[in-house]
């Protein structure tokens, strides 16, 4: 509905607060402290994703209230809502990663459902760890309401015997801990002190890469998101959230105004010279197919050839995301990327503000090292490749720190599922120069895709990241310099080649042709496809078996 060419503020609420027959709902929301003056007004959700099983989102409750505050002093009246989320670094290692990439698709569902089923005028969504930050930008698409994403921030290092350290250290230790490299006494303290509050985690993993990739696609207002989660500022920009998504509305910018292809091309740049988690090829994949915005794999390809990685941050580099912001935050790498005409400037952002306007008021601290200088680049190429073959005939993602060999032969070590692998490697019976096989991990075949940060951590740890390869259906997160496709699709319970491998067959990674293969001819490939028998997952009830049949494939962004 448009009221002299604009928006109705009240668009979809005037229909559940206005009228006679509306006496019922009117009664129900007095009761609760929603009087005349406030049903009068623009009803906007506030999905928040607080929980309190893990730091990232911890901090989400106190910051919804001022989200909250923000919108009433605007004019408009906030309906705070909650939906669930997953620790991917808690649950890392066991089953219960296998719900991690499940809860994507239920973060959006669950938004999408309140918002439909109340009526809501517009939705500002909170978001922190992985899987909730491409879960609220999937419903925010979906249902195309004037809409706003706000990151929680990132949480502060620790400090471990006069050095900072973050949760990649506690993994890495884990692999030097079963090296004997490290006591019982020094894993235990330096547990204590990594992860020393809210917010999360400091490296540019997931959260911080969609973080950062969301400003630059205009989702979230720029400058937003690196502001650390226990930050004195940050309450202040909680409350200009919610100022903002009143704005958003009066104006009646929509979600699909501002996620197109320049946008979301704009953020893969931020990603591949962010060296950012490759994570962000399946979440985008996934945001873009919401959008109704063609989208393919090979888009990121393109992009990372062309744009150089500028970001010195963790995991393959030195700082981490708070440093970025004292550095001058995602502006600064804005301003890199349009100074080298890489930038599809002209994009809008939910500030109403392009993105190049943005990046044209980027501040720089002085003597800053985080994000390198267009002539001083990291490598002149960014943070990841799609390689195909026959062993990934839909494509996998490998990620590229610039130090790593770029070509790796070598015999396959195959394993059904992360617990076997994570096995051999604690006991030290994989050598130098193998390819780790990784299968059944994939989004049906899982299901879920675990995250195997433990497996890759504990390769570093015992020193042999740079001497081994890993490829996997599922995801291995890509730390360190060792060579890791991952999301090889197709997954093997859905037929794809990497069900035909077997201990010993010669696997070949070649980067620089961008080929995956195994020394198999295709009709031994046809054959041993056909006689695999993977976890196909048929007997399994509740959200994981109905996750497990209807899920597509990860070069589609693995969406129901």
């Amino acid at each position: 509905m448009t009221t002299n060419g604009r928006l109705d503020p009240k668009h979809n609420s005037r229909a559940l607060t206005e009228g006679a027959a509306r006496a019922p709902a009117r009664a129900y929301l007095n009761g609760i402290g929603f009087d005349a003056e406030a049903m009068s007004k623009p009803i906007i959700g506030v999905a928040s994703t607080w929980i309190e099983t893990m730091p990232c989102n911890f901090h989400l409750r106190a910051l919804a209230a001022k989200v909250k505050e923000g919108i009433r002093l605007a004019g408009g009246t906030p309906m705070e809502l909650n939906t669930i989320a997953i620790s991917d670094g808690i649950t890392m290692g066991t089953s219960g990663m296998k719900t991690s990439l499940v809860s994507r698709e239920v973060i959006a569902d669950s938004i999408e459902l309140v918002a439909r089923g109340h009526l809501f005028d517009g939705i500002i969504a909170l978001s922190a760890c992985d899987k909730t930050i491409p879960g609220t930008v999937m419903a925010l698409a979906r249902l195309n309401l004037p809409g706003v994403m706000l990151y929680g921030g990132s949480i502060a290092p620790g400090r471990f015997r006069g050095r900072d350290v973050t949760i990649q250290d506690v993994f890495e230790a884990v692999g030097a801990h079963a090296a004997g490299a490290m006591s019982d006494e020094d894993l235990a303290e330096l547990e204590s002190v990594a992860s020393p509050g809210a917010g999360a985690c400091g490296g540019q993993f997931t959260a911080n890469t969609m973080a950062m990739a969301f400003e630059f696609l205009g989702i979230s207002p720029m400058g937003s998101g690196m502001v650390p989660a226990e930050h004195a500022s940050k309450p202040a920009v909680a409350i200009e959230a919610g100022r903002l998504m009143m704005d958003v509305l009066e104006r009646g910018l929509r979600p699909r105004d501002v996620i197109t292809k320049d946008a979301l091309e704009n953020a893969i740049t931020a990603i591949a010279t962010s060296g950012g988690s490759t994570n962000g090829v399946l979440h985008l994949l996934a945001v873009a197919r919401e959008a109704g915005v063609e989208l393919e794999i090979d888009d990121f390809d393109r992009i990372s050839e062309r744009t150089p990685l500028l970001c010195d941050l963790k995991p393959g580099g030195k700082y981490v995301a708070n440093d970025l912001y004292e550095a001058g935050g995602n502006e600064l790498v804005a301003k890199r990327l349009l100074d080298a005409g890489l930038l599809h400037e002209g994009a809008i952002t939910v500030t109403g503000r392009t993105i190049g306007e943005h990046a044209r008021e980027a501040g720089e601290a002085e003597d800053q090292r985080v994000v390198r200088s267009l002539d001083n680049p990291i490598k002149t190429s960014g943070g990841l490749a799609i390689l195909r073959g026959n062993l990934a005939p839909e494509g996998c993602v490998v990620k590229l720190s610039g130090h790593e060999r770029r070509l790796h032969k070598g015999p396959a070590r195959v394993f059904e599922g992360e617990e076997a692998a994570m096995a051999a490697v604690v006991s030290r019976s994989i050598e130098r120069g193998d390819v780790i096989v990784i299968r059944d991990e994939g989004p049906a075949g899982g299901p879920g895709m675990r995250e195997m940060l433990g497996v890759t951590a504990a390769l570093n740890g015992l020193g042999m990241g740079e001497h081994v390869a890993l490829l996997t259906d599922g995801d291995a997160r890509l730390h360190g310099r060792s060579r890791r496709p991952r999301d090889v699709a197709p997954e093997s319970v859905r037929g794809g080649p990497i069900a035909a491998v077997r201990d010993g067959d010669q696997i070949t990674i070649d980067v620089d042709a961008r080929r995956l293969d195994v020394a198999l001819d295709d009709a031994t490939i046809a054959e041993r496809v056909a006689a695999y028998q993977g976890n196909d997952n048929a007997g399994l009830g509740g959200v994981l078996g109905k996750y497990a049949r209807l899920v597509s494939s990860a070069s589609q962004g693995a969406v129901t």
